[in-house]
């Protein structure tokens, strides 16, 4: 009887798991069909489910429209020192608040968390001020620099820490090393499984920040790919099927760096305990 009831019950969860890969995997394979189509097709009413005609106008037309190379190589160095400076700094963060002690060392915590609490909107226009008189309207170091700290990572770096034993750090005191020395040579390496998730989360959310890089630059030359779609928005009309290949042209690396580190993706987001 308790056979029967256990093999229903992993019956009824793979069943709700296939509907629920179905409604996450339909709008992708739905995109993907649209960019074939033509405009006409795209529009009609019942919608049309396959082209009548398979052909890739749309990609190369869309590919000439935008400066995706210059999309690709804005993205990726935007990911890369936001990656960098976002997973160093969270370590040392992390470090400083979990093992070091000060006075007001949890208010300041406590300070650091805030961000967390508050839509990242409220703190939009203090940004795109500060860019300004920085002079770095339209430049990627725009794109970079607010995500050069991260919350969450800082957060996660410090309840990670405050798991070590302080055992290590004795010894390592014991034996004359500094601070420094500590973090760099015993703590950095026993944390390579919370740093891999910072930087993996660092980089999503920077592969997918849309609504930044429309404010601070106005020039498609130093756009991310995520704003650089956008462009295909039309105030009136869409071609939706342009609008299709673009996105599955940008959504193409993100799934090659995912089979390339699916592992690291998975235990990166096991680390942390998240679902996004």
């Amino acid at each position: 009887m308790s056979k029967t009831k256990f093999s229903t019950g992993r019956l009824v969860m793979y069943i709700l798991l296939i509907l629920g890969a179905l409604v996450m995997i339909i709008p992708f394979i739905w995109s993907i069909v649209t960019s074939f189509q033509t405009l006409d097709e795209s529009l009609h009413f019942p919608p049309k489910m396959w082209p009548s005609h398979w052909d890739l106008a749309n990609y190369t037309n869309v590919w000439k429209a935008l400066p995706f190379p210059k999309f690709f190589l804005n993205t990726f160095l935007m990911i890369l020192w936001r990656v960098i400076f976002a997973t160093f700094l969270s370590a040392a963060a992390g470090y400083a608040f979990a093992r070091i002690k000060f006075p007001g060392v949890n208010a300041l915590f406590m300070l650091v968390l805030i961000p967390m609490m508050i839509p990242g909107q409220v703190y939009t226009l203090p940004q795109y001020l500060l860019m300004s008189k920085l002079h770095l309207v339209n430049t990627v170091t725009a794109l970079v620099l607010p995500g050069v700290a991260s919350t969450f990572g800082t957060f996660l770096m410090r309840q990670f820490f405050m798991g070590v034993p302080e055992s290590l750090e004795e010894a390592a005191i014991l034996d004359g090393a500094s601070t420094w020395q500590i973090f760099t040579k015993i703590m950095l390496p026993l944390a390579k499984a919370p740093m891999v998730s910072v930087a993996i989360f660092t980089g999503l959310f920077a592969w997918k920040d849309l609504m930044w890089p429309l404010i601070v630059n106005q020039d498609p030359a130093k756009m991310p790919l995520a704003s650089g779609l956008a462009l295909l928005q039309g105030q009136y009309t869409t071609n939706y099927p342009q609008l299709m290949a673009g996105s599955v042209i940008a959504t193409i690396p993100m799934i090659i760096l995912y089979v390339i580190f699916q592992r690291q993706f998975i235990a990166g987001i096991a680390q942390t305990g998240s679902k996004e």
